[in-house]
């Protein structure tokens, strides 16, 4: 057994699928964002001998160098490293290409000089597909760039592509649909509305009729694992989502419901997608999932909303509640 590298470890599903690795007796290299705090991100958040366990590396994906130290000696890479906050694509662009397209550029070569991988486990997501031009959405779906997230991580799925048919990198990519859970940060639409129903008198969202396919992080992480771990995977995409969708408005009742509320809901404009950027529906098809390794969601809707609004009411003071993050 080698060692796994997880790029974007301080992150939200990185988090998660980091402290899972570990607790399956794994032997984790976690790759975080260097800042002078020290800040490991939400790797800070996981029980203290779990994070005794890991070992953590600072840089930036935008470095090759720092890059090359992370991956050396590791056989097992799952690249979750990205910027992914949509309305902050708008904001900066650029930034998106050069950590998503750049970075995950980096990551491949660097993996090519190593030589040593057995499996790269590639972070996509169902944002790429934009609005579906038909529901469920399976993997030949085209790829529509509606924002400049969306393109960047079009840029890197590709990447991972080539680099699997043109110099045989063993690459599997996993298009997970929207996950939420606990540690998520408040720009996603999940914590907002638990946030804004714990703390304020109203919810204040942007456009209520999108659609999305909701898939608890438990269960995300799963998928994660599972597919790192089979053999016939490379070359492959694969989604993994619930394949049941709920419309934004539908989703606000259900968690005020759940948490015993009645605030109001108002929609503000700053927070509604340019037009022809919006994405109307995300609803998954996962059958290759099933039939390849084995995933199907275990949590219903209701049993992650229960979990995520628990953590929230507990934890929400940790976060800057109030304002509206990009």
């Amino acid at each position: 057994m080698g060692k796994i590298l997880v790029t974007g470890a301080g992150g939200f599903i990185g988090s998660h699928l980091t402290e899972e690795l570990v607790r399956q007796g794994e032997e984790v290299r976690a790759f975080v964002r260097y800042n002078s705090r020290d800040d490991r991100g939400l790797l800070e958040e996981l029980p203290k001998d779990i994070q005794d366990q890991i070992e953590v590396i600072s840089g930036d994906l935008k470095d090759p160098d720092g890059v090359r130290k992370a991956v050396k000696g590791c056989h097992k890479i799952f690249h979750l490293g990205a910027l992914i906050a949509i309305p902050y694509s708008y904001v900066h662009p650029f930034d998106f290409i050069q950590t998503n397209v750049a970075g995950t550029a980096h990551l491949l070569n660097a993996c090519l000089e190593e030589g040593t991988l057995e499996r790269f486990i590639h972070t996509s997501t169902s944002e790429v597909y934009g609005t579906g031009q038909y529901v469920p959405i399976d993997e030949k779906h085209p790829l529509q760039a509606q924002s400049p997230y969306a393109a960047s991580k079009i840029g890197a799925d590709k990447l991972a592509e080539s680099y699997n048919l043109s110099f045989g990198l063993p690459i599997v990519t996993i298009r997970p649909f929207n996950t939420f859970g606990p540690r998520q940060s408040l720009r996603a639409i999940i914590p907002t509305i638990i946030s804004q129903a714990i703390h304020d008198k109203k919810i204040r969202l942007g456009n209520t009729k999108p659609r999305r396919d909701f898939l608890f992080v438990k269960d995300t992480v799963m998928g994660f694992i599972q597919v790192g771990k089979c053999e016939g995977a490379a070359g492959k995409v694969a989604n993994i989502g619930t394949g049941i969708d709920i419309s934004i408005e539908e989703l606000v009742k259900k968690i005020l419901d759940l948490m015993g509320k009645k605030v109001e809901i108002e929609v503000e404009d700053r927070r509604i997608r340019p037009e022809k950027s919006e994405v109307m529906q995300l609803l998954s098809d996962t059958q290759l999932a099933q039939k390849l390794f084995q995933w199907a969601p275990r949590y219903t809707l209701d049993e992650g909303l229960r979990e995520t609004i628990d953590w929230y009411q507990k934890n929400l003071s940790r976060f800057r509640v109030g304002s509206y993050p990009l």
